[in-house]
């Protein structure tokens, strides 16, 4: 009775074998990137987490223990209940009520010139007034002597009064999309002027050489 030979090809248990290795590396990368992303999610939460105790004024030793955030809801939101935080709170709410008496507002189709009372505001330091029918500013304009930011965008404005070049404080002005077809030089005196937006008035082709 002979006896039996078993013959193995060597080059198929290769390709088995590097098959099974290079399965096992493609698992071992998305585990790690697996890792990699749950780590940045943390911190990306962790962060979120102190910009907002930061933004309410908890202290940092209830959200840091050890050099560790400390995401505990329950202590978090007692803190920020404190009679302390509360006063902030309300004086925050006290400044940002006091800022808005500086700031004048008006938008709707329904306006074609601006309020009559408005001259007698001449404490104001901006103006936001957009989407009207509005197409002119009154030479008025130059009592304003506080005014810093004149946002005029989307009216049906034609012209600007020479008097804005007495606006002395304005760093703002926005007329985008109107109707000008060109500028006063006397923006030129507007000495403290950082921006000017007159995109969108497709009748202006060059500027005053003074501005």
């Amino acid at each position: 009775m002979g006896h039996q030979v078993v013959i193995f090809d060597f080059s198929v248990i290769r390709g088995l074998w590097e098959t099974r290795v290079k399965k096992n590396k493609e698992r071992q990368r998305k585990e790690k990137e697996r890792l990699e992303q749950s780590a940045l999610e943390k911190i990306k939460q962790e962060w979120n987490l102190i910009l907002e105790c930061r933004k309410k004024g908890i202290p940092q030793s209830k959200y840091l223990k050890n050099g560790f955030v400390n995401s505990n809801e329950k202590n978090l939101g007692t803190c920020g209940n404190t009679p302390q935080l509360k006063k902030n709170r309300a004086l925050s709410d006290g400044v940002n009520k006091e800022q808005k008496k500086f700031i004048f507002q008006l938008s709707g189709e329904q306006w074609t010139e601006l309020p009559d009372s408005l001259k007698e505001q001449i404490y104001l330091k901006e103006w936001h007034v957009y989407n009207t029918l509005i197409q002119t500013i009154p030479a008025y304009i130059a009592l304003f002597q506080d005014l810093r930011v004149l946002e005029l965008s989307k009216n049906q404005i034609n012209h600007l009064p020479a008097e804005i070049g007495c606006l002395k404080n304005l760093k703002v002005l926005n007329v985008s999309f109107n109707n000008l077809k060109s500028v006063p030089p006397e923006l030129g005196d507007c000495e403290n002027l950082e921006k000017l937006d007159l995109s969108g008035n497709m009748e202006i082709t060059e500027l005053p050489f003074e501005v």
